[in-house]
């Protein structure tokens, strides 16, 4: 359902009226506590995000969303579809998920296909590695042997990536854009720079390969090194190269937040609970509570946007993320599962009590803490943020993440991603506990300082 607004009081009262009476009388019913409940919840908005999938039509490409959507959002939404099926056990959309995820790897399998490059940002592609990193350790079904295993792929873009750490400008990290010609070229965000700390952790625990946590560690040590991970564990947006990364854009998204507490929870796994990973992780939880969920409330908010209700596209999908990340941390960081799962409960239901628009009468909308009234804002995005947040109360039921060590059956490839000159070794080491204790697309135009002039975040 599609509202236009207009100057005239009277249709902004029926438009309101037309809202309260849709959300009193449909609503996607849900129990927290019940699986039963649960399921059949994600099962009905996933059905309501698929919709707006056109990839599998006659004529369309496999994977890419309609416009307004950008290819990214694609990727995050098949990560999302993969977390569907590994909480439901619903194959449904399994044979379209993966289609999506093999058509879209490029010539060289490394998720840098030809008609996403000229445009592809360093967080783009990692989203569509992380969606294939989620298949490894979910043990989803693997390809066929002639086509790119989900490890190899998650692999062949950390490898891709890491021969793009830049030690010219800022001392280290991922510019935004891959390419020079591209708005944000010049701009180190966090989201990208988070992305591949989240890659490299995950890649170290289920691999066991230390050089994986070495690139781990280095790539925190960059973001705290530049403020973009403060001292009170906030994770600002991203500094500009002009200033040497001095003067960090400080607003705060859910998905920063989101994909760095989850690469420091695995750290803290696998590292078996290292006090120093045991404090980041509660330290980002505690960051994230404080700021996420205002006034003291337990439903997420996406602060930024929602307060002043101009969310774009691409930020109406964040709450997805961080409620993600937030379960799956919290499985293998278990000291913080108690407290996650408060945050995750209440925002499940107030998602599901916004979900009464549409014909249908269970779209979704954006704004949880609306209190069930339905806000008029429906896509992919707040389909997505509703599906996560909802399917995560199962997450304490699902099978633990797998590694090579203990049943993960995908077959990874070190030198994928560099043209047969590998960053990882082939050959993984052998990590002791010592050792272990040592241990966003052309659609963003960021706040970058120049000259004293201020470039505010514009998202496509």
């Amino acid at each position: 359902m599609r509202f236009i607004r207009s100057t005239s009081t009277s249709w902004s009262q029926a438009a309101a009226v037309l809202f309260a009476w849709n959300s009193c009388v449909t609503a996607i019913p849900l129990n927290v506590d019940d699986p039963a409940s649960i399921k059949s919840a994600a099962s009905t908005v996933a059905y309501g995000m698929m919709k707006y999938y056109t990839g599998n039509n006659t004529g369309d490409v496999p994977g890419n969303l309609p416009a307004p959507y950008f290819w990214w959002e694609a990727g995050a939404m098949f990560g999302a579809m993969l977390d569907y099926y590994y909480y439901t056990g619903d194959p449904t959309y399994n044979d379209l998920v993966t289609q999506a995820l093999l058509w879209q790897v490029g010539p060289n399998n490394d998720y840098m296909t030809p008609n996403q490059t000229k445009s592809e940002g360093n967080d783009d592609q990692g989203f569509w590695g992380m969606a294939a990193m989620t298949a490894a350790e979910q043990n989803y079904p693997n390809p066929p042997a002639d086509q790119p295993q989900w490890l190899a792929l998650a692999q062949a873009v950390f490898n891709s990536q890491a021969l793009r750490w830049d030690t010219a400008n800022c001392n280290g990290g991922l510019r935004w854009q891959i390419l020079f010609s591209n708005a944000g070229y010049t701009y180190k965000n966090s989201i990208s720079n988070g992305v591949f700390f989240n890659l490299a952790s995950r890649l170290a625990k289920y691999t066991g390969n230390q050089t994986y946590a070495d690139w781990a560690v280095k790539s925190w040590d960059w973001m705290e090194g530049v403020k973009l991970i403060t001292s009170d564990y906030n994770i600002y947006d991203g500094a500009g190269i002009l200033e040497n990364c001095s003067l960090p854009d400080q607003v705060q998204w859910t998905y920063n937040a989101g994909v760095v507490l989850h690469g420091a929870a695995n750290m803290y796994n696998l590292t078996d609970g290292s006090p120093m990973w045991q404090q980041r992780v509660q330290g980002l939880l505690t960051a994230t509570e404080n700021y996420f969920f205002p006034d003291n409330a337990n439903i997420m908010s996406e602060v930024a946007c929602e307060t002043v209700n101009n969310c774009n596209t691409d930020q109406k999908s964040f709450k997805a993320y961080l409620s993600r990340w937030m379960a799956k941390s919290s499985t293998i960081a278990p000291f913080i599962y108690d407290a996650v799962m408060v945050k995750i409960r209440a925002s499940a239901s107030a998602a599901a009590a916004q979900c009464t628009g549409g014909q249908d009468g269970v779209t979704c909308g954006q704004k949880w803490t609306n209190g069930g009234v339905f806000d008029g804002s429906v896509g992919v995005g707040q389909q997505m943020c509703a599906l996560e947040v909802i399917q995560a109360n199962l997450v304490k039921a699902a099978a633990p993440p797998v590694t090579a060590a203990t049943g993960g059956t995908s077959k990874g490839d070190p030198s994928a991603g560099t043209s047969g000159n590998p960053v990882i070794g082939p050959n993984p080491a052998t990590i002791t506990t010592g050792e272990k204790a040592g241990a966003w697309s052309l659609t963003i135009f960021s706040c970058i300082a120049l000259g004293g002039m201020s470039w505010w975040i514009l998202l496509e």
